[in-house]
């Protein structure tokens, strides 16, 4: 297949410009966090999922057709055996079409790949961390070790990745932890964005009782620090604020208080190939059979397909799952 042809820019049916993309590379994760998964997940079948070169080559053509920012997800992405691969790849593009390629991970293995991760040419990474509490860390994961991913998040920095962490906030839970690991952050050097859960797939917890509206936990932010409004943009839903006393910059992703998707500029593709259009609906395309044929016409015409249907926002209820599937399978 050659990736090199030009071919149209990606613009959806309301005439958004999408220009990132969120690679997953598994659905696997060996965290089990309770807003996430249930405790008993049932994960795609290994030979359902895009081999290495299918990712990377997928991860060309998007680029030739516009795409400047690629996320690599998961799962866990690191838990996927020639995660590093793929990484070295995607981001030999960078300068090339691609501006960067970024990587959520659950913190875990960072201080084995930490600086593999940087050779490849990740500049920017983010890591899952609801609570620096090791009893609450492992209930909240299930079986989880804070210590370990503390230690991987000194290596990231120690590496020369510049951090950001990703806290869900969660009622009865975490909300007299915000304003610690904000501080935290500060001292530290890293971003912090506070996360809505949302409500995607089956889990065994009830979501509604640890929904925390983050125009609340703003309200209280500001009873205590000068929040001013930034122009940070990093591709992705959050909008940003500087907090002046921390020297810290701080992210809100609102998808339930604050809807963001007059501005989606994203589409995400899952570890079996399924281009989903949006988080809050499961709706898909197949990627993988046109990956698969080696025709690139019919790769196109796939990704033009999904993008005609992509929808004009997602329809969260915190009381009702909004997909089938889980956060996992989706690609974050």
């Amino acid at each position: 297949m050659d990736a090199a042809l030009p071919a149209p820019a990606l613009t959806d049916g309301f005439g958004r410009s999408i220009d990132y993309v969120r690679l997953s590379l598994t659905d696997r994760c060996d965290l089990r966090c309770r807003y996430c998964m249930a405790e008993d997940m049932v994960f795609l079948p290994r030979a359902e999922i895009l081999s290495l070169e299918e990712i990377a080559e997928l991860a060309r053509r998007f680029v030739a057709r516009g795409v400047k920012r690629i996320r690599l997800t998961g799962g866990e992405p690191l838990a996927r055996r020639g995660a590093l691969q793929v990484a070295r790849e995607i981001g030999a593009m960078i300068g090339r079409g691609l501006d960067e390629v970024t990587l959520t991970t659950n913190g875990t293995r960072l201080v084995e790949f930490a600086d593999a991760l940087h050779d490849a040419g990740i500049r920017r990474i983010n890591v899952s961390l609801d609570t620096r509490d090791p009893g609450k860390f492992r209930f909240i994961t299930r079986h989880g070790d804070v210590a370990r991913v503390l230690a991987g998040i000194t290596a990231a920095k120690n590496a020369g990745l510049a951090v950001k962490i990703n806290m869900v906030a969660l009622k009865g839970f975490n909300d007299d932890e915000i304003a610690p690991m904000l501080g935290w952050c500060g001292e530290q050097g890293f971003g912090l964005s506070l996360i809505e859960t949302m409500p995607l797939g089956e889990v065994d917890d009830d979501r509604t009782d640890r929904f925390l509206p983050l125009t609340e936990v703003r309200e209280r932010l500001e009873a205590r620090y000068t929040l001013v409004p930034s122009a940070r943009r990093t591709g992705g839903p959050a909008r940003y604020w500087e907090v002046l006393e921390l020297g810290a910059t701080l992210g809100l992703i609102s998808p339930l208080s604050h809807n963001f998707c007059e501005s989606c500029n994203r589409i995400r593709v899952s570890a079996s190939g399924q281009l989903y259009m949006c988080l809050g609906h499961d709706d898909r395309i197949d990627l993988r059979a046109a990956l698969r044929s080696d025709d690139r016409a019919l790769l196109d015409a796939a990704i033009d397909r999904a993008l005609r249907i992509k929808p004009a926002r997602h329809a969260f209820d915190i009381a009702t799952p909004a997909t089938v599937r889980h956060m996992s399978a989706t690609g974050g």
